[in-house]
């Protein structure tokens, strides 16, 4: 019922999704990040509800958490709770989950959080990173008997590469749905982190990724985006127009209006009309080589909404017959012999 509610949004004008950063502040200090910014203090909590209001108001049906460590900010379950009251069809968040524990997770399902992204770069911490899946495997069984859905991200650079294939099967092993994309450059600071050295690993990663997917393993992935990364780091161009300020929009702590996280206005969100978010929608300059995947993926999709569809039902198909010939085979192996 939800998807076809969304149905719309990949033919109107109004917009779809929206990124709300909850604070500044972070735990950890990955080397690549540019969101974080401990010197500032935590927004407050009916200021944030008002952006809330405010992105509502505008149309949106799905609203993302993040920061920073959204798990910073005292009142993250007071927030969860109110944007499902608002009627956001979706609430999800993203987190490195160093802070989350078990009666956390409960109160954020009791409020109403549908899906949580856990990002993990490696298998084990380094000075450029400490996501590792090390630090918080023990925390994906919690996920077990809870609503909230859980997918496990990782960030594709030359700290992390070689060992992504192996944070992608252990989280498999676990039942996790799993997904690694190419990192993107950091446009805020003109800091270019797409080492080429490292390519051919991320290429290689890719291909398993999407080699995994083709027999039914869950990566937390569209085809498209698979292809466009493969095609990106080959240096091919896609025919595409992105749509972000316009169907895909983020919303930084203060309250400024960004139109992802790495293309960044003065603008007040509270002072956004619906004629600010039409005027986004065209091609962009910086969009050749984007790694801003969230509005990468509802660009693609809402370019070509029904060959986009179309591909993904496939797949969808394809990993339903898969995953009906393993069940048939266990039950098979499982039959007693009868002599």
């Amino acid at each position: 019922m939800s998807l076809i509610r969304q149905a719309p949004r990949l033919y109107d004008t109004k917009p779809w999704t929206a990124h709300l950063y909850l604070t500044d502040q972070c735990n950890l200090d990955c080397h690549y990040c540019n969101e974080y910014d401990n010197s500032l203090p935590h927004p407050n909590t009916d200021d944030l509800k008002k952006y809330l209001d405010k992105i509502r108001e505008l149309g949106c049906l799905r609203i993302g958490f993040q920061g920073g460590e959204p798990l910073m900010h005292p009142d993250v379950v007071e927030l969860v709770r109110y944007a499902k009251e608002l009627g956001f069809l979706k609430v999800s968040m993203s987190t490195n989950a160093f802070l989350l524990t078990k009666p956390m997770l409960a109160d954020l399902a009791d409020a109403g959080l549908d899906s949580l992204q856990i990002s993990v770069d490696r298998m084990t911490p380094i000075e450029a990173t400490r996501k590792s899946l090390k630090t918080v495997r023990h925390k994906l069984a919690w996920f077990e008997d809870s609503p909230i859905k859980l997918v496990v991200a990782g960030v594709l650079f030359h700290d992390s590469v070689d060992e992504a294939a192996r944070v992608i099967d252990e989280c498999l092993k676990e039942g996790v749905r799993v997904h690694c994309r190419v990192i993107h450059d950091d446009l805020v600071n003109d800091r270019k982190l797409r080492l080429y050295p490292a390519v051919d690993g991320m290429q290689r990663v890719l291909d398993y990724q999407e080699e995994l997917k083709r027999k039914g393993e869950a990566i937390h992935t569209s085809w498209r985006l698979l292809q466009y990364q493969k095609d990106m780091l080959a240096g091919k161009k896609n025919d595409w127009s992105c749509v972000a300020g316009y169907k895909y929009f983020f919303v930084s702590a203060q309250g400024q209006f960004w139109l992802c996280s790495q293309v960044r206005t003065d603008k007040h969100i509270l002072d956004i009309t619906p004629e600010d978010l039409t005027s986004y929608n065209h091609s962009k300059d910086c969009q050749d080589g984007c790694g801003v995947y969230c509005t990468v993926d509802m660009s693609l999709a809402v370019n070509d909404p029904i060959g986009y569809l179309v591909g993904e039902a496939k797949g969808i198909v394809r990993n339903g017959l898969i995953q009906l010939r393993r069940k048939a085979t266990r039950l098979t192996e499982r039959a007693p012999v009868r002599g």
